[in-house]
């Protein structure tokens, strides 16, 4: 559609001053006279004004701060992720509304073709950056856009008709999509996580089903059936008729369509044509997680036209992302690496297939969020020699290593700092010492991305020290 045949907007009100609320009222500011009437955006019960909402101010929108209360009435809300549809603040913009939607489904909305969904727990981000990486190897216009750090409606302004949207696309953000529908939409893996926000797993999953919901025959879904949530998605889906490709790093799918490993060798099966792409080995991202989200971000490359060798390139090229399990240096023949992405119990058990069994120093701990911690301490018993718990959570995790009677070495600290010092402590020369703390940043920090490179420059401080030793 020209801009002339998009519809109007009407009253719009923004929730949420932050990037994407910020992004979203930028865009609807430039749809003013023609297509919007009028914009409002209530920042919620923290806000409170500042050069941004004086810009907005400036622009000719509305702003509400310090307060959960929407007045007025309004034809479309976009809410911003993470408000919990079950909030007051969100139930009081329902009430004053036509419709509440999120920033992904508005920017879809707006630019409708060419757009790949990727979800699930954990993987998201390096699935959504390697598919990205795969789509320009191959010459195919391609822009990360999403959870991953830039909102599709601040893209929107550069986007060009040939260019791929590739969205990572949280559960929050799919919780409030309507009639979003991509070409590609990949679910890698559903375990427990946000359960504050959408209170039941059944919840939870569904949201992150939703990304499927408004596909049809010509599209493609593709699923992990290595969890029991993804394995009933996929059969959800198939029932639908839907085209479903069959992910697994566990066994080979009997499907005509369906990537697994074979052998060691990523494998890509399209209608029945098979694509031998690399060895697990080749790629410069490690475990068996990483595998599964190289099949799928590859399955979305061909999919979409790449060709077999320029994938196979794309695969051998791609280089790990920050904060997930990102080599962050050596000093005296310990490895340190950084998973400060790991922000729940599955992702930590997964980068430590990552690493050989015993070699081990894991450090866990953080912000609290009330995880079941069994399965954690099972794996981190298995895999680790050492583990020093920190934080908030760090206690907890702790007196969950000690349950089981092991050989671990289970180590306390107040802080990620002290936790450091004591995972240097502890190494041995050969092993790794590996922040994947299981929780999130805000006891100490503002976010993961801080914590991450918090780590990073410890372990700088440290090569410098052994530097200046020598």
């Amino acid at each position: 559609m020209t801009e002339t045949t998009m519809p109007r907007l009407g009253d719009v009100a923004v929730l949420g001053l932050g990037r994407t609320g910020e992004s979203v009222a930028d865009y609807l500011l430039g749809l003013m006279p023609e297509r919007v009437s009028s914009v409002s955006v209530f920042g919620g019960g923290a806000s409170t004004p500042g050069d941004k909402t004086r810009e907005l101010e400036g622009r000719g929108a509305r702003v509400v701060c310090g307060t959960d209360v929407v007045d007025g009435r309004y034809d479309l809300v976009v809410a911003s992720p993470g408000i919990p549809d079950s909030s007051d603040f969100f139930v009081s913009a329902r009430e004053h509304a036509a419709e509440v939607i999120g920033e992904p489904e508005l920017a879809w909305r707006e630019s409708p073709q060419r757009w790949v969904a990727i979800t699930g727990t954990n993987g998201k981000t390096t699935t959504t950056s390697l598919a990205t990486h795969l789509l320009g190897a191959a010459g195919i216009r391609a822009e990360s856009v999403g959870n991953i750090g830039t909102p599709p409606t601040e893209a929107l302004a550069t986007r060009d008709a040939e260019t791929w949207f590739v969205a990572e696309l949280s559960s929050f953000q799919l919780a409030t999509t309507r009639l979003f529908h991509p070409r590609v939409a990949v679910l890698l893996n559903v375990t427990p996580d946000h359960l504050e926000w959408h209170h039941t797993m059944e919840a939870y999953a569904a949201a992150k089903e939703k990304a499927f919901a408004n596909m049809c025959g010509d599209d493609l879904a593709v699923v992990s059936v290595d969890d029991e949530w993804c394995r009933a998605a996929a059969e959800r889906l198939e029932a639908r008729g839907l085209r479903v490709c069959r992910l697994s790093v566990h066994d080979e799918p009997s499907a005509g369509t369906a990537a697994f490993l074979r052998d060691g060798m990523l494998v890509v099966r399209l209608a029945g044509v098979e694509h031998e792409l690399a060895r697990v080995t080749d790629l410069k991202i490690f475990g068996l997680h990483n595998a599964e989200n190289a099949l799928a971000a590859a399955v979305v490359a061909l999919e979409l036209g790449a060709s077999e060798g320029d994938v196979r390139e794309g695969l051998a090229s791609f280089s790990p992302i920050e904060h997930r399990i990102e080599p962050a240096g050596e000093v005296g023949g310990v490895r340190f690496v950084n998973d400060s992405k790991a922000t729940n119990t599955d992702s930590v058990e997964k980068a430590l297939t990552a690493f050989d069994a015993g070699s081990i120093v894991v450090m866990l701990g953080g912000h609290d969020k009330g995880t079941d911690l069994a399965s954690l301490a099972r794996a981190v018993r298995e895999r680790c020699r050492v583990a020093v718990c920190f934080g908030a959570a760090g206690e907890r995790i702790a007196r969950a290593l000690e349950e089981v009677p092991s050989e671990l070495v289970v180590v306390r600290a107040p802080h990620l700092r002290e936790a450091f010092d004591a995972a240097v402590g502890c190494a041995r020369p050969g092993e790794t010492v590996l922040l994947s703390p299981s929780c999130s940043s805000f006891d100490e920090f503002a976010n993961m991305a801080e914590r991450g490179r918090f780590f990073k420059g410890l372990v700088r401080d440290l090569s410098e020290r052994a530097g200046d030793a020598s």
